[in-house]
């Protein structure tokens, strides 16, 4: 079975390893297409070769990249009249015109084949149900009535495009899972740097309210620097913390000056260290220095926390995390972590205080977070589901 895989995503290296284990199943002959750049309100994405074993990896031009709505891929149509594949797999939402394009290319009639086209999935994580303009509304309508199938992240997508109308199957499937050997618990570090024979559960007994072996306790989170992400909401539950907590933040985007302005506004300038964005294959290291991971995510007008990926890297690598009522969040962390009503400061404040002042609990949901990633988040349990829905079409 030939499968031509269209995605952006893809240009981060951790990602690829999903390809790996979708290349690896009987009888796939993948391809992937991937821009050699994404830019968004981060900065620009560099394409990521770390996991390329298997499967082929073409870097093809972009139209309008940083353009989440317009852009595509010009040469897309000489792709598959090269592959001329049985399923052309879209990673990309259907209002998108680089979904529409790719998708009237895949039907086309395929020289010399005597056939017309390839079947078609979409994927997507939209899920609150927004109407849009045209001609947005026309690309999205062409897709759901011509597309063979649907992957999408999280169960309110699936609402929403029935709602919609989308008649076909609907698969939900996370985009990406993490490999569960790259992102594991760490050895701690000594002083000399090599590693230390403390497992962590030691050194959180030995902690006791601080951090790991006794030091400060460190709160991370990573992610955009975007209101929706509430990085605000976290800085002044810190604020209420004692002075031995660190807060360490990984990200770039839009926030990050008035993010610095209120971390010395609320007299945390010695306390938070404001990290640029940090490449997929270095976040293990960002989370072994951590005790715990914050994902204080907000409800906007026009967007809800769709998964959070963040949490579920964080959890592979034995770290406990807390995230707010927005969108998905609950639904991933389940019962290996805490949760607080989102936008609530104080709530937030009263969870971090709990970890910090019981190591029992720590070692616990470190455990629980460890074993929820392997049996649901895997990328070798996300690639065989995706590899199930190839087979039914």
């Amino acid at each position: 079975m030939r499968i031509l895989m269209l995605s952006k995503a893809c240009v981060v290296g951790a990602y690829q390893r999903k390809l790996e284990e979708i290349a690896a199943c009987p009888d796939i002959a993948l391809t992937v297409a991937v821009p050699p750049e994404w830019r968004d309100e981060r900065g620009v994405m560099r394409l990521e070769r770390a996991h390329t074993r298997g499967y082929e990896l073409v870097v093809e031009p972009m139209a309008f990249n940083g353009s989440f709505h317009l852009h595509y891929y010009p040469r897309f149509g000489q792709l598959i009249a090269r592959l001329r594949p049985d399923i052309v797999h879209l990673d990309e939402e259907p209002y998108n015109f680089a979904t529409w394009h790719a998708l009237r290319l895949a039907r086309s009639k395929i020289p010399d084949s005597g056939r017309h086209g390839a079947k078609v999935l979409f994927f997507s994580w939209q899920n609150l149900l927004r109407r849009y303009p045209f001609p947005f509304s026309r690309f999205e309508h062409t897709v759901l009535q011509q597309a063979d199938a649907a992957i999408v992240g999280n169960h309110a997508s699936a609402d929403v495009w029935r709602a919609k109308g989308y008649a076909g199957p609907i698969h939900v499937i996370p985009q990406f899972g993490v490999d569960p050997e790259i992102f594991r618990p760490h050895p701690l570090p000594r002083p000399d740097g090599h590693p230390s024979p403390l497992s962590r559960r030691e050194a959180l007994e030995e902690g006791g309210g601080a951090g790991v072996g006794g030091e400060a306790f460190t709160i991370g989170f990573a992610g955009r620097l975007v209101p929706e992400k509430g990085v605000d909401i976290l800085l002044r539950a810190v604020a209420q913390l004692p002075g031995a907590t660190r807060l360490h933040i990984a990200g770039s985007g839009p926030e990050r000056n008035r993010l610095q302005r209120l971390a010395v506004q609320l007299g945390l300038h010695e306390r938070v260290t404001i990290d640029t964005l940090i490449s997929s294959t270095h976040m293990p290291g960002y989370y072994a220095q951590l005790d715990c991971l914050v994902l204080p995510s907000r409800t906007r007008p026009s967007w809800k926390e769709q998964f959070g990926r963040v949490l579920v890297e964080a959890m592979a690598c034995g770290i406990p995390v807390i995230g707010s009522t927005c969108g998905e969040l609950p639904n991933v962390i389940g019962d290996a972590g805490l949760t607080f009503p989102e936008e609530d400061v104080d709530a937030l404040a009263a969870r971090l205080r709990e970890l910090m002042s019981n190591p029992a609990l720590r070692e616990t949901l470190a455990a629980r977070g460890r074993a929820r990633v392997l049996e649901r988040y895997t990328q070798k349990r996300v690639a065989e589901e995706t590899v199930a829905v190839y087979r039914s079409l």
